[in-house]
Parts: structure tokens; C-alpha cells; sequence
């Protein structure tokens, strides 16, 4: 190394290392090498000075005593500087006031503020029809600025299948718990059997509902505060509905609603093909008649292959498959150590 800085300070690293059969890589990083040690070393030898400017602590400790006292103890240090400045008195400036506060842990809000708690996600599994429910209110405007219509929807979380919707001039919790009453009745929900997910409105959470819930043996789930996230399936069939090209941006009566709401609804359910259930419509998921279908869309397919191998390059084609688990904030995959495996 020592042969190759000396040559290199005449002829140039390049060519020093060339005559010397070395490559420049290991030169640099020989090189750099040293430099963070000897660095290293001087920084250990180097002790930093404190500066001249700087308070000594009999200093600090009278200036942390004004600011602890009874007379300044809730003011700002802006306000006890210029106090003391009137008095004819200075001991620092207002940002060393800061500094010494800060260093002593009293530099925080005073006022008491809301802290919200941390909220645990909930996390619902939905391997089947009937199992996992979601609900949710939107409003639909109407021609009078100021006003709108509610449209309460439930959906079926696995088979994406809108089971019940009613829409009514206002949101209310007895609406909401006849609404809840009347699905759970017509689809047969027995008890403990079903999970009803919710975000936090008013009438989600109001003590009808809940009181409903009980008397039906229904599982009860909530989204976190402020966490759209956490009710997807909702958010995602009112953001089709209202994307919908023949979606109008006001609603003239109350029937007019109505009529729209029916026949979207017939739409989703039966005709529209969706990319969370391998393009198979609600119906024919929620029904059971998924298997059946995927299975003649199998065969349409094998024929097409038989035609014309040679446009299918990987393999024979295959329809999409139905999901076999539906999830709402689906728990992260444990990490097992190797020395667990090894234990285990």
C-alpha cells in the first residue's frame, strides 16, 4: 500500500497501480480505509470546548429558578424576559430559555388536548355466504340545496351480493334497526352465526341498533374512528354506484330515487361481473351456482385451446378461480425465526 501511494504521487494512481499488478479498486478501498480510522482516531483525541457564550451552571440554575418561580411559573419565556428587561434585569435570551427548559423535560402543551387511544383494527374472515356483513349509509342529493336522501345497503362480504336497501329522507336509528331486522329475517340468519360490520356513524352506533343486535344474537364490528379503509366493500358499491354513467347528480323526488336505486341494484346483484369474485356476478356466487359456471367457462375455453393451441403459449387456459376466504384487514403473516423452526 505504502509502495503504491509514493508511485502514485509521481506517475499517477493508474499507472502505479498497473506497474504494481494491483487494481485500482483495492487501492481506493485501502485507501478509504484508513481515512475513517485515522478520522476516527482524531475525533476520539479531539474533545469539543464549550463556548464562551454559553451559561455556567450557577447561571442556568438561577434562570431555571425565575422560570420555575410562582411569579413566572405560567408564563412564556417571551413574557419573562421582557418582565425582567423592565426591571432592569437580563440573564438570556428567550431561545436560551427554551434550551434550559428543554433540557430539564418542562417544554410541553399545557392544555389538556384529546389523545385518541390506539384502536385495534378489526380483522373479520368471510369463507362463505351469510357470514360476514357490511353496512353502510350515503346520501343521494336532492334538487333542494341543503337536503338529500339516505340510502341504507347491506352487502354480503364474500359473495358481494346486496341482501337488503332501503332509502328514506332521514338517517335514524329506528329506520336502521327495521332495516337490520327485516334482512336478518328474509335470508334466514341464525343465531350467532353472522358478523354485521359498521362504520362509526350515528346510527351504527346508537343503542337501538345494538340493542337489535343482542335480541339477534349478531355479532357486532365497527371500523376504527376516521378509517374509511376499514369498511371497503361498502365504500366500494356506493363508488361503483355513483360512477355509474347514468348516475344523475340530483334526485327530484323521493320516488325518483327509488326508481334508480331499483334498477342499479338489479344490475349489481345480476348482471354485473365482478373483479373481486372472478368475474361471476353476486347472484351466482351468493346462490352457489359459482362452481357451475367457472366449470362451463372451463369448457369454452378447453375448446378454444383445441382450436388454436398455438395462441395459448404457457399452458391451457383456465377461468379465474372464486376466492375461498374473503377478508377485511387481513392480519399480516407471522415471521417464525430459524431458531424457532429448530426448536420446534
Amino acid at each position: 500500500m505504502t509502495r503504491i501511494s509514493e508511485l502514485a504521487a509521481i506517475i499517477g494512481v493508474r499507472q502505479a497501480c498497473t506497474q504494481l499488478g494491483e487494481s485500482r479498486s483495492w487501492y481506493n478501498r485501502r485507501l478509504k480505509a484508513m481515512t475513517v480510522t485515522t478520522h476516527s482516531a482524531s475525533d476520539a483525541a479531539h474533545v469539543r470546548q464549550p463556548s464562551v457564550r454559553a451559561l455556567t451552571a450557577e447561571e442556568e440554575a438561577r434562570v431555571l429558578a425565575y422560570l420555575n418561580s410562582e411569579r413566572f411559573v405560567d408564563c412564556s419565556p417571551a413574557q419573562v424576559v421582557a418582565e425582567l428587561l423592565d426591571e432592569g434585569i437580563y440573564l438570556c435570551s428567550e431561545r436560551t430559555n427554551y434550551r434550559i427548559l428543554a433540557r430539564h423535560g418542562e417544554v410541553r402543551e399545557r392544555r389538556n388536548q384529546l389523545r385518541h387511544p390506539a384502536y385495534q383494527a378489526p380483522e373479520l374472515l368471510a369463507t362463505r355466504c351469510n357470514m360476514v356483513w357490511s353496512w353502510d349509509i350515503t346520501k343521494l342529493r336532492s334538487m333542494i340545496n341543503g337536503t338529500c336522501y339516505h340510502l341504507y345497503v347491506i352487502i354480503d362480504v364474500f359473495s358481494r351480493y346486496i341482501v337488503a336497501w332501503t332509502i328514506a329522507e332521514r338517517e335514524s336509528d329506528f329506520l336502521a334497526a327495521d332495516f337490520i331486522d327485516e334482512a336478518c329475517r328474509r335470508h334466514g340468519i341464525d343465531k350467532n352465526t353472522l358478523i354485521l360490520h359498521a362504520d362509526r356513524g350515528a346510527a351504527m352506533r346508537s343503542k337501538r341498533v345494538a340493542e337489535l343486535l343482542v335480541k339477534l344474537e349478531v355479532t357486532k364490528s365497527h371500523s376504527r374512528p376516521y378509517c374509511s379503509n376499514d369498511n371497503p366493500y361498502s365504500e366500494s358499491q356506493f363508488k361503483t354506484m355513483k360512477y355509474r354513467p347514468e348516475f344523475p347528480d340530483r334526485f327530484a323526488s323521493l320516488n325518483e330515487a327509488r326508481i334508480f336505486c331499483t334498477a342499479f341494484f338489479k344490475w349489481y346483484n345480476h348482471r354485473h361481473c365482478h373483479s373481486g369474485i372472478a368475474m361471476l356476478t353476486p347472484v351466482v356466487v351468493h346462490y352457489g351456482l359459482a362452481e357451475r359456471v367457472i366449470a362451463r367457462r372451463d369448457q369454452v375455453l378447453a375448446r378454444a385451446y383445441e382450436r388454436n393451441p398455438e395462441r395459448f403459449v404457457k399452458r391451457k387456459p383456465l377461468a379465474r378461480r372464486l376466492p375461498k376466504e374473503v377478508w377485511i384487514n387481513k392480519p399480516a403473516p407471522s415471521i417464525v425465526t430459524h431458531s424457532e423452526t429448530t426448536l420446534n
